[in-house]
């Protein structure tokens, strides 16, 4: 048996990302969607668009850069799973995108950088 155990600080870069995306005037409809073995960290909309977010949290660079650990599999995995989402939320907008939130914390867990990214997907 599986069980998912939170990451505290991809949490708090989701927590971080939210609170941003939402300074730029989305709106947060949902938080940690998940669907088989992949989840959509946050789902928002901003002018009549459904916008995936996928958010990826560094404290260091030994990992690379948060953009670097989005994989083209991932972004394929959350492509089905956004088109899933939309087909089941008919009420929310048709028009829609992945993008990607990179979160760079320092050792206090304090903000260093973030930057989004728009539609990583290509549609």
């Amino acid at each position: 048996m599986t069980f998912h155990v939170a990451n505290p600080v991809g949490k708090r870069g989701e927590d971080i990302a939210a609170h941003f995306i939402h300074s730029k005037g989305y709106s947060v409809v949902e938080m940690n969607f998940r669907k088989n073995y992949t989840e959509i960290d946050i789902i928002a909309t901003k002018d009549n668009v459904l916008v995936f977010f996928e958010v990826k949290t560094r404290i260091s660079g030994e990992y690379g850069t948060p953009f670097e650990a989005i994989t083209k599999a991932k972004i394929q995995n959350l492509v089905k799973t956004a088109s899933l989402y939309q087909s089941t939320h008919p009420k929310l907008p048709q028009q829609m995108r992945i993008d990607a939130i990179g979160v760079v914390l320092d050792k206090d867990k304090s903000v260093v950088d973030i930057e989004h990214v728009e539609n990583i997907s290509g549609f």
